[in-house]
């Protein structure tokens, strides 16, 4: 029996080589060509004002916070309200500007629960970051509400959210930067690569130096600008080597025009999970915002005795996932260990089902069979153990 994995990516791969191809050709695989375009499609496709691709949203989100800092002149020591159910790029960008991740709790869609966010904000809290857990919205819509009349700058990390749609537009126009990922598994896959998206235009022209080192003219406009001195260049500030490439831009684009097919495959395929799980009291599962058309990144659920029901699963060569662990468990976030009880219960009860584009119908039916009947035996044991005791109660 073939194993049913969490994540494989699929890629077309013949259209893909197509356009790596070009770029051969060309002899042009860095920044430019495929870049550009890409970054044109990805606005044409959300209708964002401003895309940039850059080597990964870890990139992206430390340049949303880098950007933001330097604009509107935070200090170090600031805090940016995080939730602490993510993965931990999410909150080491907040540490790499030398600001505090602030966490807190979330709600029943394991985004950010605004009523906990509203308890945290303080006199030195600068931003929220939102994160779009599974491609979900959650209560965004209260986040954007609380940021306007607070204040506060409004940072999206929609790494799970290529395609997601909120009242039928594309995610991101509320936020003051969002940043999405094309990492392998994700709904958009190249190898790795993200988008990171400033509303504001003048972010968008400064990010474009700082991921290539602060110098003022990138490789790609110095060769085909006019004038006898392309060599010549300014060094304006420090900055990062995080722009994309034109090869995974090439995977890109042609990722981009199936995501609404695989996205809608997504979604049946949460749909078929749905239909099995539904009357299952013991399985809680995590609920889509109204609203809010997924990308269904993940399809997650929440169990008792997590780890056993994974083992269990294992043994059928069902592999799931775990996303995420609540953050305050790793030692250099345990000064906020206690403070998110909620995230601190599903850290430890979820599981992401397996959710690709290669599942069938009958894998899912697989997957949900293992799964009801290692919940159930569970229950049918644990009844039988009560009964056991009461028939014979210890001294």
């Amino acid at each position: 029996m073939d194993p049913v994995n969490l994540f494989v990516p699929s890629f077309r791969i013949e259209e893909t080589l197509a356009e790596i191809r070009q770029c051969l050709e060309k002899g042009w695989t860095g920044l430019g060509y495929k870049t550009v375009d890409f970054e044109e499609a990805w606005k044409d496709y959300t209708g964002l004002p401003h895309a940039h691709f850059v080597n990964s949203a870890t990139a992206g989100l430390h340049l949303a916070v880098r950007l933001l800092k330097e604009e509107r002149g935070w200090q170090d020591g600031d805090e940016i309200i995080t939730t602490p159910l993510t993965f931990v790029s999410t909150n080491h960008a907040i540490l790499y500007e030398s600001l505090r991740p602030v966490f807190a709790d979330v709600d029943d869609h394991l985004c950010l629960d605004p009523a906990s966010v509203e308890s945290r904000i303080s006199d030195r809290t600068r931003a929220i970051m939102f994160v779009g857990m599974g491609g979900n919205t959650g209560r965004f819509q209260d986040i954007v509400e609380i940021c306007g009349r607070r204040g506060l700058s409004l940072i999206l990390d929609a790494a799970h959210m290529a395609g997601t749609r909120m009242n039928g537009t594309h995610v991101g126009p509320e936020s003051d930067v969002s940043v999405f990922s094309f990492q392998a598994v994700k709904n958009l896959p190249t190898a790795d690569s993200g988008m990171v998206c400033f509303r504001d235009a003048r972010l968008d022209h400064a990010v474009r130096k700082w991921t290539w080192l602060g110098i003022d003219k990138d490789t790609f406009s110095r060769t085909h600008s006019k004038g006898s001195y392309k060599w010549h260049y300014d060094v304006v500030h420090d900055g990062f080597k995080y722009h994309g490439n034109s090869i995974m831009a090439a995977m890109g684009l042609v990722s981009l025009r199936y995501l609404e097919q695989d996205n809608a495959y997504r979604r049946q395929i949460a749909a078929w999970y749905d239909e099995r799980l539904v009357e299952e009291e013991k399985i809680r599962r995590v609920p889509v915002a109204p609203g809010c058309l997924s990308s269904r990144h993940l399809y997650q659920i929440l169990v008792d005795n997590r780890d056993e029901v994974i083992l269990a699963l294992n043994e059928s060569q069902i592999y799931p996932g775990v996303h995420y662990r609540d953050n305050t468990l790793y030692q250099m976030y345990r000064y906020a260990r206690g403070t998110c009880p909620r995230s601190m219960s599903a850290g430890g009860c979820i599981i992401s089902l397996p959710l690709h584009l290669r599942l069938t119908y009958a894998d899912v039916q697989r997957v949900c069979t293992s799964l009801l009947d290692i919940i159930r035996r569970r229950v049918s044991l644990s009844k039988e153990s009560d009964h056991a005791e009461a028939q014979h109660p210890s001294d």
